[in-house]
């Protein structure tokens, strides 16, 4: 998705069960309904990791029929969990259980360090959906022995294959998505996305001969299947009923079907129609169809998000994870950012962009800030704060877009966030002063920018082919960074303030500058262990966006490096220039997205968003150390309970929160395992 995601880091800067298990749980009087406790949203800490709760503010204001309308799309939702598992890894499901199953029968000593250590590992492997980190892609080995685990097998009576067990401790798919050419784009990816013996190249031939009926209106090739050679052929495993992960999906459509009962008015109820068809055919003309229907379905309270999405996860960038969310409705803060949707004309009519590569008429850009309810997936535990969807360029071009704000989850952040590591690494008292005053609305309207102007903009030339297939590795990426820089090009103008989202546009647009430089210099790299690349996207992005307008502005000393103390800082020194630079490098991302220049977004990514400089990546480390915030925060989501009398009718639904993290992921593990340990 177009999607941002977000972590402590970059806050502190700116800012269930089957139906009839369901029925028979539900209490014949009201349980008592819960909320977070402000200042008080953490339910657990481990390793880099802090899960926070998330409080649904508008639960109450909802109708019966609307309470069940979201219950029947969250049940939908979780239905699908196991996926996202067994696609981020093959293994994922076999390893998980087995850890699982040592975890709730185990009766020996647990004050031990390895026993500490096990529970450690496996909330690990919980956060990151697999054995892999849900943000550096690299595998994560267990701080125990392999005698130790053996050890848990036998005193539980758990099997776990030899092969499947070494993988924990070897160096063996060692990275679940790989962007360094030099390894394989898909050799060196343990994600489940294609089969064993499968180069890039012949991936990338075997794509690149499917043609759509339409060229103008190409279909998202590759999103919902798994690429495998069968007697030395490729071919696909669809995912779908009666297919791949085919017992889940038919769980989901059952949940969908429930869903387009409740809906809140024919649009949406026509929109899951085809969603279902889509899920039981795995026909991708009918997902264009759904999503074609789904932004046109912009009437109600309740909206949603579910289906195989996000393509990060992919090196090849056509597989889609799975995921969901499902969101109500912010009334107060979605009439203040509206505005933004209506002035989308201005902003592209506005941008840097050559004249060719501005669109005419932007289409029917959505944008709402939401109350999240429940998310699953690749969308769980570890969450985006903003989406825009759908990510074909043709549907936005022609049909528009919706953008959201998830505003609970950002208040939940607000909520656990500290400033100890902001006064870090701030230049001065200045940069201190207008974070602290505007930080939080610059992020906002960063988010807001990025989303619904940003993935909005832009076009490409006639007859060029899409990212995924002129960009290839780097088409996540290089969108990301065009959306930033559409968000920070505006951040500093007047045009905010005209209308109405800032009393002091250049406050709002400095705050933003000394954030995202800070962050894309220096304190994002907190997240890697020393010596490592910047593997991910969005990271990727954040320093070639930073590091490129660095460099073209030393003539002018633009961005000062500055060094105290022995600590390294970044100062702005001029920022009008720093705007022209932002508008300049925007210009030329386009350009390279519209033209599908490949050599010059390779040149760009790899000179500018992949390696660190090892100095100032040591000095960030030893800086950080100081501070125990967990560099990652993600969520638990709240159980809806349906409420029955004692006729059996459901009379409410209430929302109750898990104890600890552990609870909810044992919980979900009972209630929604639908996939064999091998797909």
């Amino acid at each position: 998705m177009n999607r941002t995601k977000i972590t402590l880091l970059a806050l502190a800067a700116t800012l269930v069960l089957s139906c009839t298990a369901q029925q028979n749980a539900a209490a014949e009087s009201a349980p008592q309904e819960q909320s977070t406790p402000k200042g008080q949203n953490s339910i657990d800490r481990f390793a880099d990791i802090e899960v926070l709760r998330y409080d649904v503010p508008s639960w109450n204001d909802l109708t019966l029929k609307e309470k069940e309308y979201v219950y029947y799309l969250s049940q939908a939702g979780y239905a699908g969990r196991d996926i996202i598992w067994d696609q981020n890894y093959k293994n994922n499901l076999t390893i998980r259980r087995a850890l699982e199953k040592v975890y709730q029968n185990y009766k020996g000593d647990k004050t031990t360090q390895d026993w500490q250590n096990f529970e450690i590992y496996l909330k690990r492997i919980w956060f990151a959906n697999g054995i892999h980190h849900h943000y550096s892609n690299d595998k994560m080995k267990p701080a125990f022995s392999r005698v130790y685990l053996d050890q848990l097998l036998k005193e539980t009576n758990t099997t776990l294959n030899t092969a499947v067990a070494d993988v924990l401790f070897n160096d063996k798919d060692s990275k679940k998505v790989n962007l360094d050419l030099s390894k394989g784009l898909l050799e060196g990816s343990a994600v489940n996305f294609y089969g064993d013996g499968i180069s890039a190249d012949e991936a990338d031939r075997f794509y690149s001969n499917m043609k759509s009926k339409d060229p103008q209106r190409p279909l998202s090739t590759g999103l919902n299947s798994k690429l495998v050679k069968e007697n030395g052929k490729l071919t696909e495993k669809v995912w779908k009923s009666g297919g791949m992960y085919g017992a889940a999906i038919d769980q989901i459509t059952g949940w969908l079907e429930k869903a387009k009962g409740a809906a809140e008015n024919q649009k949406q109820a026509n929109a899951l129609d085809l969603l279902i068809k889509y899920y039981k055919s795995g026909d991708l003309k009918t997902w264009d169809d759904y999503n074609v229907a789904w932004v046109d379905a912009t009437e109600g309270n309740i909206d949603y998000i579910n289906g195989f999405i996000e393509v990060y996860s992919d090196p090849m960038g056509h597989k889609g994870s799975y995921e969901s969310v499902v969101q109500i409705k912010d009334f107060d803060m979605s009439k203040k950012m509206e505005v933004l949707s209506k002035q989308a004309q201005w902003f592209e009519d506005n941008s840097p962009l050559m004249p060719q590569h501005k669109k005419k008429n932007v289409v029917g850009v959505s944008y709402k800030t939401v109350i999240v309810a429940s998310e699953s997936g690749d969308a769980s535990p570890s969450t985006a704060i903003g989406v825009n969807l759908p990510n074909a360029d043709w549907i936005r071009a022609e049909h528009g877009s919706k953008s959201v704000s998830l505003g609970n989850i950002i208040d939940a952040y607000d909520k656990a966030a500290g400033s100890g590591r902001l006064k870090e690494f701030v230049n001065d008292d200045e940069e201190l002063r207008l974070a602290q005053k505007y930080g939080e609305l610059s992020s906002k309207l960063h988010t807001a920018l990025h989303e619904v102007v940003g993935h909005a903009s832009g076009q490409l030339n006639p007859g060029v082919g899409t990212p995924k297939e002129t960009l290839k590795s780097y088409a996540s990426t290089l969108e990301e960074g065009r959306a930033d820089l559409v968000g920070l090009y505006f951040l500093y103008n007047p045009k905010l303030q005209e209308l109405g989202l800032t009393d002091d546009w250049k406050g709002v647009g400095k705050a933003s500058y000394d954030n995202y430089i800070r962050n894309g210099l220096m304190m994002q790299l907190v997240r890697l262990e020393p010596g490592a690349d910047i593997e991910e996207s969005h990271m990727r992005n954040r320093q070639w966006v930073s590091a490129w307008v660095y460099e073209k502005g030393k003539n002018d000393n633009v961005i000062e490096k500055i060094t105290r103390n022995g600590k390294t800082y970044f100062n702005i020194t001029d920022y009008d220039k720093l705007h022209d630079l932002f508008g300049q490098l925007l210009r030329e991302t386009q350009r390279i997205k519209s033209e599908g220049d490949y050599n010059a977004a390779q040149k760009l990514v790899e000179n500018y968003g992949v390696k660190v400089d090892q100095t100032i990546h040591k000095e960030v480390l030893a800086r950080n150390a100081q501070y125990k915030e967990a560099p990652y925060r993600g969520f638990v989501n709240p159980y809806i309970t349906p409420v029955k009398n004692s006729a059996g009718n459901v009379t409410d639904y209430v929302l109750q929160y898990p104890e600890t993290f552990a609870e909810q992921m044992l919980r979900y593990s009972k209630e929604y395992s639908f996939l064999p340990d091998q797909n």
